[in-house]
């Protein structure tokens, strides 16, 4: 009888243990991280090299019709798992001749915060023929094109569409970066067929490596298993944020 009393307890000695520690792994496993730390992020350009990089948002040519701020230089940073995923995309696709050109990587919450504001503006409509040419702007909130949080600050989503190398000229999507609307939707039969094509060869690549697309925008990819999925940073896009980590 001792015996089988002695077995139970050490029975339930063990089980709480492993439970102890499930616990304490789940707790190191969910540890904050501080937004202002950029030491896993990289310069993609030093990743990516055959990437071209046009950053709307450091220039004017945007839905906004002004630099976006956090934008201080224009560079393009992710994290380094999303860049090194992305260069087994552009290894690919630079062996079917085309180039990856980048609208935009990381984005800092100032910058979206700077959304939040201009879309709070109903009378700033300086770029609607370019961008929302079907939409009233008091709309955009609640049709989900500007929100509080972007996927864009957790630093392993990248807008992005091909160069190609024979005709020296971007690949034609059917629609422009950044446009809102019902167009912009990757599988849009409104498009010719080649248009279609095109935004296939992208969206192909990008899921052979590991990123998801977006239902609503042709050049939006994330990556699957996202380091900080959790994380929205907050340090500027520069090359201070992460030369002195390379």
């Amino acid at each position: 009888m001792k015996k089988e009393i002695m077995k139970r307890l050490l029975s339930g000695l063990t089980a709480v243990m492993l439970a102890t520690g499930t616990v304490q792994m789940a707790a190191a496993e969910t540890v904050a991280v501080d937004p202002a730390d950029s030491s896993d992020f990289v310069l993609l350009s030093e990743v990516v090299p055959d990437a071209i990089l046009e950053i709307r948002y450091y220039s004017t040519y945007n839905f906004v019709g002004d630099r976006i701020d956090g934008y201080e230089e224009p560079y393009a940073l992710l994290t380094r798992e999303a860049a090194e995923a992305l260069k087994a995309v552009s290894d690919d696709l630079v062996a079917k001749g085309y180039r990856l050109k980048i609208y935009d990587g990381y984005r800092p919450q100032m910058a979206v915060t700077n959304f939040v504001e201009w879309a709070e503006d109903v009378e700033d409509t300086r770029m609607k023929e370019y961008f929302y040419p079907e939409l009233d702007k008091s709309v955009l909130f609640e049709q989900g094109y500007i929100a509080e949080k972007s996927g864009h600050s957790r630093g392993s989503t990248v807008d992005l569409t091909l160069f190609d190398m024979t005709t020296e000229k971007e690949v034609d999507m059917g629609g422009t970066f950044d446009y809102f609307g019902e167009l912009s939707h990757p599988d849009y039969t409104g498009i010719t067929e080649e248009q279609y094509n095109n935004r296939m060869i992208l969206r192909d690549a990008m899921m052979a490596h590991d990123f998801k697309p977006l239902p609503e925008e042709w050049w939006h990819f994330t990556l699957e298993n996202e380091p900080f999925p959790d994380t929205y940073f907050t340090f500027p896009v520069n090359s201070e944020s992460v030369e002195a980590l390379q």
